[in-house]
């Protein structure tokens, strides 16, 4: 279904962070972008379809204080609005927001960060852009910070503090399909395996609370209304986001997910895992009995890797992209 295409060489390699690889295809340009992050740098590449033409840019955390140390970064992932693409960095001192090329921060929203000791560690992680002028992003508090961006500048604002989760962040999806209204338009997880479904607007508005099962959500991804988890235990749980019933239950893995994506125009759905295995799912949705049935379509192992991040290069799936632990290229694959 898939073979191996060439390898893009990065910079610096991948450090161990859950869904540590954001992909942004350009299309008028014939590239697609990658990011990943290697302590307190972000590799971005950008490289033609064929893989030919390879262009590398690092992206060091800055903090307005010169003075201030560098900070690790835990995530950076592309936030495609309707009139904007930026680029947001969540790290252990804030929440940066470049130009889609890295070039210019445009926003800096700093974290309260406990001077003992003994303190809890503070970081922001979990990212997504939701609606047309939303980014929302997670803390170690487990508060989801809503900003309000603009069509174009920097005056970004935040305009909403929701306080539902109660561990650490791990991460969050978006989700609104042709223009329609959608009833649930975000998902969010935490270190708990609490998943939280919310409705964006003027006010984001909490709809079900699927509590956690004492590990770890990973990854998450909204689909027609069906939440997809990836937990700690290798497993991938697929609910209906209002109710919170179980469609599908699969073992998808033998180790820690670190990875999910889909595919929204051909309802395939990517895994990816410590067990060096990733795997591609296919969903159907069955009106008529109310439920989902998942077939699995292909896996690849790649060895004595410990993947760490894996996203579709496209919305219908054809291609894919992988990132591991302490390896410094990214593996891609095509139909």
């Amino acid at each position: 279904m898939y073979h191996r295409e060439k390898s893009i060489q990065m910079k610096s390699s991948a450090s161990a962070l859950y869904n540590n690889l954001s992909v942004l295809r350009a299309a008028p340009r014939g590239l697609t972008h990658y990011t990943v992050v290697h302590a307190n740098l972000v590799n971005m590449v950008s490289a033609s379809w064929d893989g030919l033409n390879v262009s590398h840019r690092q992206l060091q955390s800055k903090e307005p204080n010169a003075t201030a140390s560098t900070s690790l970064i835990m995530q950076a992932s592309w936030c495609v609005l309707p009139s904007r693409d930026l680029l947001v960095l969540t790290s252990q001192k804030g929440i940066q927001m470049y130009e889609s090329d890295g070039s210019i921060m445009v926003y800096w929203h700093a974290l309260d960060c406990p001077d003992t000791p003994t303190a809890q560690a503070v970081f922001s992680r979990g990212i997504a852009a939701v609606q047309d002028k939303y980014i929302c992003v997670g803390v170690s508090s487990g508060v989801i910070l809503v900003f309000d961006v603009p069509s174009k500048g920097s005056n970004i604002t935040l305009s909403e503090v929701l306080e539902e989760h109660r561990e650490a962040i791990t991460d969050m999806a978006a989700e609104c399909s042709g223009g329609q209204e959608c009833v649930a338009d975000l998902v969010s997880a935490d270190d708990s395996g609490c998943v939280c479904v919310w409705r964006s607007g003027e006010e984001f508005t909490l709809l079900n609370k699927i509590p956690g099962l004492d590990m770890t959500v990973s990854s998450v991804c909204l689909y027609k209304g069906v939440v997809i988890a990836g937990y700690g235990s290798g497993q991938i749980r697929l609910y209906e986001a209002l109710t919170g019933i179980l469609h599908a239950e699969v073992n998808g893995h033998a180790r820690w997910i670190y990875s999910l994506d889909m595919a929204p125009f051909s309802g395939l759905l990517l895994s990816a895992a410590e067990d060096s295995f990733v795997r591609v799912w296919h969903l159907s949705l069955l009106p008529e009995t109310n439920s989902v049935e998942v077939s699995h379509m292909y896996n690849e192992c790649i060895t004595d890797t410990q993947i760490c991040g894996a996203k579709f290069c496209d919305a219908d799936g054809s291609a894919f992209a992988v990132t591991g632990y302490d390896l410094s290229e990214i593996v891609r694959y095509a139909q």
